[in-house]
This record gives structure tokens, C-alpha cells and sequence, in this order.
């Protein structure tokens, strides 16, 4: 087994997967290897997403596991089995891994649900909305780390997954550079609105009892809803929540924001407006 110098997102997904199938069947990683034919080195190397498992393999850890959620199998079998090179791999070396970390989450997300409350969402910003957020950065970028992350995320764009994005006026509001970049802001979220795949949702200032609903997040749908994934920015980086509690918390949360937000056609008349006032 070829060990991995940085295990990717979704190759640590499989690995807490499967360390969570052992401890659910009450097993220590030395008994587990014992079942399994492989020495203590070994075990903790698979668990830490540091060497690959097969299908096989995947299915060898269930059955001795005594799962017997065959969709729950047949997911984590697809996960070990898909091992293409995505197009983020050209960035790797070249932007944080998180940057890389979130396209393949959205490339292998069912669907994908944001809520934002201070800038609009990453995957509907134009270029030079994104340009202004990157160059408030601190300690400065470079010129060419400032065009791989525009680069970066306008290949983001081009995915057409289902999209819902509820956000906050705020976040129209704030001008993140000039009154142009703005007003050709929300001229692009009118235009993405009418997509296919996009939902567009706006939570007005004028709304009482807000508090408890609040909760910036990008919600990435699972092969099941066990496999769904909460992104969360924090202070030097995002952290992935994947717990079956914290999934339940940001469903619930998701829900409550999409209950007091306004619906999509309200939301474009919305958006028109506010372009009409710049």
C-alpha cells in the first residue's frame, strides 16, 4: 500500500468512516487488524486516510463490522473506487488545500444549500466582487496568488449541481468595493436566479426574531444523508463538520433559515430593487 503524503477531504471522509464502523462493532484498531489480515501500522494508516482501501477491502471492514446498511456500503465502496484526478488537482502546491478541499466537496456534493450573511456566496460572485474580497486579504497576496484564487473560483462556477442560496441584505448591501462592482453584482444574481440549478433566497433587514435562525454555512449533500458534509469558516481556515449531531443541528438550522427567508420571486423583485437604489 502506497502511502499518501495529504490525504484529500473526501479520502479522510472515507477513513473516519470507516474507523466509526469499528468503534460502533466495539472492536480496538489490533483486534480489527486481526480480522482483517493486516498488522496495527496498517490498520492506523487506513483509519487516517494515509493509504487507500479497495472496494473489496471496503466491504471485508462491513462485514466484519456487522453493518448491514447495504446503501451505506455500496456508498463508502464508491468513495474507495473513485480515485480520478479532479480538475482542483492543477491547484494542489499551488492554493491552501482547503481551497481544494471545498472543490471536491462541491464536485461530489448531490446538492448544495448556503447560507450567507456578510458577502455573497463564493459560487455566485463576479469576478470582480471576488477580486475586491481577495485583495482586502492580510498579509497582502501576490499578483499571481491573487489570479490562481480568481482562476480557482471561476472554475467553481461551472458546476450545475442543484443550488440553493439563502442571504442576508447585509450581504447585498455591503459594498466591497465600489458602487459599479455592486450594482454588476446583483445585475449577476438576477441573472443566476433564472438558472436551473440556482435558488436565490434573500432575508430582508425587517425581521424579527432572528437570532436563533442565524448560521453562515455550506451545506454539501451526501451518496446519503449519513454522508452529508457542513463546511464552516473559522478564524485561519474552514473546518468540515460530518458528525451525525452537528448534521442534524445545521438541517434544522438550514430549515429555519429557509422558513423566514423570502421565496425567489420576492427575492428577485428584492434584488432589483436594491440594483435600482445604486
Amino acid at each position: 500500500m502506497t502511502q499518501r503524503r495529504e490525504p484529500t477531504a473526501r479520502q479522510m471522509r472515507l477513513a473516519i468512516e470507516l474507523r466509526r464502523l469499528r468503534q460502533a462493532a466495539g472492536l480496538t484498531t489490533i483486534e480489527a487488524a486481526a480480522l482483517l489480515g493486516v498488522n496495527r501500522v496498517q490498520m492506523s494508516q487506513i483509519e487516517s486516510g494515509l493509504v487507500g482501501v479497495s472496494k473489496e477491502r471496503v466491504r471485508r471492514f462491513a462485514s466484519h463490522y456487522a453493518c448491514t446498511d447495504k446503501e451505506f456500503i455500496d456508498a463508502l465502496a464508491a468513495m474507495a473506487t473513485d480515485r480520478a484526478r479532479g480538475w482542483w488537482e492543477e491547484y494542489r502546491g499551488l492554493l491552501p488545500k482547503p481551497f481544494l478541499d471545498l472543490s471536491e466537496l462541491e464536485h461530489h456534493a448531490r446538492f448544495l444549500r448556503s447560507v450567507d450573511m456578510l458577502f455573497v456566496p463564493g459560487l455566485l460572485q463576479t469576478e470582480d466582487y471576488a477580486r475586491a474580497l481577495f485583495s482586502a486579504r492580510l498579509p497582502e497576496l501576490t499578483h499571481e496568488e491573487l489570479e490562481l484564487r480568481i482562476r480557482h473560483r471561476k472554475a467553481r462556477q461551472e458546476s450545475t449541481i442543484p443550488y440553493e442560496a439563502v442571504i442576508h441584505e447585509a450581504a447585498l448591501r455591503i459594498r466591497v468595493s465600489d458602487r459599479a462592482t455592486s450594482k454588476s453584482q446583483l445585475a449577476r444574481l438576477l441573472e443566476l436566479s433564472e438558472a436551473d440549478h440556482i435558488t436565490v433566497r434573500v432575508i430582508p433587514f425587517d425581521l424579527d426574531d432572528f437570532a436563533k435562525a442565524s448560521s453562515t454555512m455550506t451545506y454539501a449533500g451526501g451518496l446519503l444523508p449519513k454522508l452529508d458534509t457542513v463546511l464552516r469558516d473559522a478564524p485561519h481556515g474552514s473546518i468540515l463538520l460530518h458528525a451525525e449531531a452537528q448534521l442534524t443541528i445545521y438541517r434544522t438550522r438550514f430549515r429555519m433559515v429557509e422558513a423566514v427567508s423570502i421565496d425567489p420571486l420576492r427575492s428577485r423583485d428584492f434584488i432589483h430593487e436594491l440594483a435600482r437604489e445604486l
